[in-house]
């Protein structure tokens, strides 16, 4: 099963996430298949794929909790 889900960088105490296509399988950190975007908790900075999302969320990609309330307040702000 595919996820939609984070993926930790940066250095310690100082996180920055990129938002990947994952096999639900493979650890956090593990090989991911696409980069869709990230997301700089600090800055509140994110930036997303929207093509992308919505390609592998019809090819039935699940959503974890944290990254569909990131991507929910991207598309609110992006209207």
């Amino acid at each position: 099963m595919l996820k939609i889900r984070f993926f930790r960088k940066g250095f310690k105490k100082k996180p920055f996430y990129l938002i990947v296509i994952i096999n639900s399988k493979n650890k956090r950190n593990g090989k991911f298949i696409d980069k869709i975007g990230f997301f700089d908790p600090f800055s509140k900075l994110k930036k997303i794929d929207l093509d992308k999302f919505l390609y592998w969320k019809k090819l039935g990609a699940k959503l974890s909790n944290s990254v569909s309330k990131i991507i929910n307040e991207f598309i609110k702000n992006t209207k």
